[in-house]
């Protein structure tokens, strides 16, 4: 049995499996996030508050992007986890074959038709007549670049899935190291602007992607590219999408409600509002990427020990996340309230882009420390396969709580009711979840898990 063997997974104690995944896909999230958060300083400094703000405009159609995307890599990764945890190698093979198939498909068809429809669909995202130059010349770039992404990321996820998490990590690495080199280069050397931005991300994945096929070419890896396996396979497409439709209907409610986000804070507060958010978003995101990485760090784990029916392993695995993670965004809550104008600081010297991101990125904020447990509660649905759960809990945060207030609030605080629609979703988000895991457990201790 080679180090790389899956069966681990149900052998070595849960504490030290959870490092072991959740470290890489921690240190590979947050260095992706930290990416877009240096990209975004580039921007803002190299570019101006525009730039800024052309970005923020993007942000409902990267949820988008993102949304295809993981329909398939985080559905792939689980479902192979899963064949793992049965020994069943040659299903989690075919898979790996579908997955590359599907992103391709995905990004093609994706990609293509978003390139030729661009502006009317930023302009109804929220730009301007001002932000809409930003926002079109990054976005073509990059939608020209979809297959590289979306083979990209779901390939990693696959690696990481298939006891590679080192490895996954370090393609994101490699992905943000060529980004932090060839940005710069491209904004403040040949003045390339936004268009110089995008082009550094797409040939930093490129990069990313060059590393993740040579070890799927390798015959030695554990799961591996085989001739004569590319070929679809309803089953396994139909369990891909099943377990994927969570965080892909939660991307595409991101989307939507980003969009209202976008044109609320354009009607009361302008372009310089708009920017504001996206420096706020870049900074929240950061720590829910940390927990997203623990959590994909727990898939595999939980995972493989849901399918080999270790189910008490599987409860410890869950009571260790949630602890983590609250740990995390706890960390972002208290810097945010206590540093706001130092981390503003980083993305612009605008006194009047700075002065509205402080105010907002306090109040975005209060609420911070339960967001952790959230994302670990619905990953976990997720990763068991009870995939109408985890999209329950994914919408329920976008639709039944943040969509209400963003149409009701701002109508009475402006501006701040925007920013208070968030705390607002994210902590009735929380309870939500924990009492839907507080019911599962109630409904299944009997004849499923056992009670320490």
């Amino acid at each position: 049995m080679t180090n790389h063997s899956p069966a681990v997974l149900g052998k070595e104690p849960v504490g030290k499996l959870l490092l072991q995944y959740s470290i890489p896909a921690i240190v590979g999230m947050t260095v992706t996030s930290l990416y877009n958060i240096i990209d975004s300083i580039f921007i803002g400094k190299g570019i101006g508050p525009l730039g800024i703000t052309g970005l923020a405009v993007t942000f409902p159609l990267m949820n988008l992007v993102i949304a295809f995307c993981t329909l398939v890599a985080v559905g792939g990764a689980t479902i192979s986890s899963i064949y793992l945890g049965q020994k069943n190698s040659e299903r989690a093979t075919d898979v790996l074959h579908n997955v590359v198939l599907l992103c391709l498909i995905n990004a093609v068809c994706f990609g293509s038709i978003t390139f030729f429809f661009l502006d009317p669909i930023l302009s109804f995202f929220g730009a301007s007549e001002d932000t809409l130059p930003y926002a079109r010349d990054f976005m073509q770039v990059l939608l020209a670049g979809t297959p590289v992404a979306y083979v990209f990321i779901g390939l990693n996820n696959i690696m990481r899935a298939t006891g590679y998490p080192t490895k996954a990590m370090l393609s994101s690495l490699v992905t943000v190291g060529a980004n932090i080199l060839i940005a710069p280069v491209f904004i403040f050397g040949f003045k390339w602007g936004m268009r110089g931005a995008a082009l550094a991300t797409l040939l930093s994945q490129t990069c990313g992607l060059i590393w993740v096929l040579l070890h799927f070419y390798n015959p030695k890896s554990f799961i591996h590219f085989e001739k004569g396996r590319y070929k679809l396979r309803k089953r396994i497409i139909l369990s891909i999408f099943s377990i994927g439709m969570s965080p892909f209907l939660m991307n595409v409610c991101a989307c939507v409600v980003v969009i209202i986000l976008n044109n609320s804070l354009r009607t009361y507060g302008g372009d310089m509002a708009i920017g504001a958010f996206g420096i706020i978003n870049r900074m929240v995101t950061l720590f829910a990427m940390v927990v997203m990485g623990l959590a994909q760090g727990m898939q595999p784990i939980v995972g493989y020990n849901y399918g080999a029916r270790m189910l008490e392993r599987v409860r410890l695995t869950l009571k260790y996340g949630i602890i983590a993670g609250m740990a995390v965004t706890t960390t972002g809550f208290l810097l945010s309230e206590l540093f706001p104008e130092t981390l503003v600081a980083l993305f612009t010297d605008n006194e009047e882009l700075a002065g509205i991101a402080h105010g907002g990125l306090r109040i975005c904020t209060l609420a911070f420390s339960f967001v952790g447990c959230q994302i670990i509660i619905t990953n976990f649905f997720q990763s068991i396969g009870k995939s109408q759960v985890s999209i329950f809990l994914s919408l329920s945060r976008q639709l039944l709580f943040l969509l209400p207030c963003l149409l009701i609030l701002p109508r009475y605080l402006g501006t701040e009711g925007v920013w208070w629609s968030l705390p607002t979703s994210d902590f009735i988000a929380f309870v939500t979840a924990v009492l839907t895991l507080m019911l599962h457990f109630k409904r299944i201790n009997r004849t499923e898990f056992i009670r320490y």
